[in-house]
């Protein structure tokens, strides 16, 4: 049966009122850093057949199907109301009157357990809209630090470390020089994550000040480091210092062995002749007794002598006896030849 033409009027008429709808926004993933804040959009219209009351509901949406959604915020008889307590006293309205079409929330001191869908519903009968938006929480990196591993000396290899004890992970890592060249040594090797940036035979050029920054996608953080490359010690020149005092200490050890050696055999020499010259040298005799024996060995030649002439005569020999230094052999002393005296007769 066909409808008569002014049925068919009112329903095209009904059909260009406009209903509930809900104004377009680009927000479909939000990320943001703890302890920040975000405005969760949802404004509305309505139309003129939408004339039941008006509802708003925010809620949680749970991760797993077989559970129920959690209810956070709603706004219902004219009356805004905070359901979860998770949000309590860090969730309320944008607007003052949602009715008027700002059913969107602002969230404030966001915290990581904030992360989540969130679906915002409004409901004016016979009209009904959602739309959902998924934020991210992320913790920004903090308590940065750098550091350098291995001796800072002229042609060695260091190790640039940096790493942040906090932040929402993934974190990346970038490391800038802020002094001299103010470009990063030739040669040198970053993990952007992990941090590590490896220098190669380190160089006076290399010496100055290095910044770490951490990022992540909703914030950084930095440090700093200095490096002082300095000129290794002269090894070689102290162990040559050092084998030159040795050897030096070992001669003036040996020179004094050397001398102690000499003395020592010296007066073992001296007591050696000593001792030959004791054994083999026979004592001075006195003048008496080599007097006696002049007299005694030539005894034979006197002959006999008167008494008054014996006196004059020994006297005479005893007088003529030689020095002890002039002493001679008995096989070298000369024949004694007896003076002749007047008056004397020999028998």
């Amino acid at each position: 049966m066909a409808l008569p033409a002014s049925a068919l009027l009112l329903i095209v008429s009904l059909g260009s009122v406009r209903a509930l709808e809900l104004v377009p926004t680009d927000q479909k993933k939000i990320e943001k850093p703890e302890g920040d804040r975000v405005t969760l959009d949802c404004k509305f219209t309505v139309g003129p057949l939408d004339v039941g009351s008006l509802d708003i509901d925010w809620a949680l949406v749970a991760a797993d199907t077989q559970q129920e959604d959690q209810q956070i915020i709603m706004f219902s008889g004219g009356m805004p109301y905070v359901i979860y307590d998770g949000l309590k006293n860090r969730v309320h309205f944008n607007s003052t009157d949602p009715a008027n079409g700002d059913a969107s929330i602002d969230i404030i001191n966001l915290k990581s357990s904030d992360t989540g869908t969130y679906q915002c519903k409004v409901k004016k009968v016979p009209g009904v809209q959602s739309r959902k938006i998924g934020l991210s929480v992320f913790l920004k990196p903090a308590k940065t630090r750098c550091s350098i591993e291995g001796s800072q000396k002229i042609g060695n290899d260091l190790i640039f470390k940096c790493g942040s004890s906090e932040g929402t992970a993934p974190l990346t890592y970038e490391w800038q020089k802020l002094t001299g060249s103010r470009s990063l040594p030739k040669g040198s090797v970053l993990d952007e994550s992990t941090g590590v940036l490896t220098v190669k035979n380190v160089s006076q050029e290399h010496s100055g000040t290095y910044k770490c920054f951490a990022k992540n996608r909703v914030g950084n953080d930095e440090c700093m480091v200095r490096l002082d490359a300095v000129p290794h010690s002269n090894i070689g020149g102290i162990v040559a210092g050092a084998i030159i005092g040795t050897l030096l200490s070992l001669g003036l050890v040996g020179l004094l062995v050397y001398f102690f050696c000499k003395k020592k055999k010296e007066k073992k020499y001296e007591k050696e002749v000593q001792h030959e010259i004791r054994e083999d040298v026979a004592p001075p005799k006195s003048r008496t007794s080599t007097a006696r024996s002049y007299i005694g060995s030539n005894h034979s030649s006197l002959g006999s002598l008167s008494p008054s002439n014996i006196d004059g005569y020994s006297k005479s020999l005893y007088n003529k006896v030689p020095n002890e230094d002039q002493e001679r052999p008995p096989s070298q002393t000369p024949n004694f030849v007896l003076p002749k005296h007047h008056g004397l007769t020999v028998v």
